[in-house]
């Protein structure tokens, strides 16, 4: 069996999925591993790119667009790898970090999931993480402006400024990398989720079989955040439709109505603001969001 299996979805981001898989090539070493492309029925030219790295590219068409966590599932079904590493395909590598990441999972069996420290592509530190799993609490903390988290957490937040590894409570679907036998013991992506949230309800399945996720600082990777989906409106509509669904799947139904009275409180409260502020993007981004409650 080899090291690590990394699986990157395309979806009409054959530019970017090519700059991932030269990264990779670049960087990665003393390990072994494949690349399997999973391709959602794109109409660019991912077949070529596969065919310039016959010997680490392994391509998987799929007749249609059936989704990101779907998609890696597919992926999943051929992978070889003892490890797997999600990777998006707007991501490159700065460093070793598919070798990172897999020796530390080899080395902590207690932990199911880790992923790198995330920079843009001015080196800019990143969301990498969330410290917890979302729940009624993280409603609240929006509501306050994000207060309680910051006290909390303070700088640590969603990036590791530490030089050691630090427990959270979930690695962004960016560069997730999860054990084997984890997923064979807690299941793959849930299908029913589309696009965002996916790794979060697999991350709460993987912590309720007693896994744990960590944040591996010296592992580093650019991502390039946003680029591989078409419009900004589009995206928050499909987190909306995920973060309901993700509730409604691992809260009891006095969590999911509370969490959804602060998240209605919060839309309002932010469309008055920004209504008097005369910013109408803001206003349609929160109406939009509170349609979607």
């Amino acid at each position: 069996m080899i090291a690590v299996s990394i699986v990157i979805v395309n979806y009409n981001t054959a530019t970017l999925t090519e700059g991932a898989i030269l990264s990779i090539c670049q960087y990665t070493t003393d390990i072994d591993y494949e690349i399997i492309v999973v391709d959602n029925a794109s109409s660019d030219t991912i077949s070529a790119i596969a065919s310039s790295y016959p010997n680490k590219v392994r391509l998987v068409l799929l007749p249609e667009n059936i989704g990101f966590g779907r998609a890696n599932n597919e992926g999943l079904k051929v992978a070889k790898g003892r490890n797997i590493l999600f990777l998006n395909p707007d991501t490159l590598l700065l460093n070793n970090a598919v070798k990172i990441l897999s020796d530390f999972l080899d080395q902590h069996p207690t932990v199911g999931v880790c992923g790198a420290n995330l920079y843009a592509e001015d080196g800019t530190p990143i969301h990498s993480y969330m410290p917890s799993l979302p729940s009624p609490m993280w409603e609240f903390n929006s509501l306050v402006g994000n207060l309680i988290f910051a006290v909390l957490y303070g700088k640590n937040e969603q990036f590791n400024h530490t030089e050691l590894p630090l427990k959270v409570g979930y690695i962004t679907g960016a560069d997730m990398m999860v054990r084997r036998d984890v997923l064979e013991q807690c299941g793959a992506f849930d299908a029913d989720f589309f696009m965002y949230y996916e790794e979060t309800e697999l991350t709460y399945r993987i912590e309720k079989a007693g896994f744990i996720s960590m944040s591996i600082p010296s592992a580093h990777i650019v991502h390039l955040e946003g680029q591989s989906i078409d419009t900004n409106q589009r995206r928050e509509l499909l987190k909306s439709i995920s973060r309901r669904l993700y509730y409604a799947k691992t809260q009891s139904k006095i969590a999911l109505f509370t969490a959804n009275v602060l998240l209605s409180l919060n839309c309002w409260l932010r469309i008055g603001v920004y209504s008097v502020l005369m910013k109408p993007k803001e206003t349609t981004y929160w109406k939009l969001i509170y349609k979607n409650i």
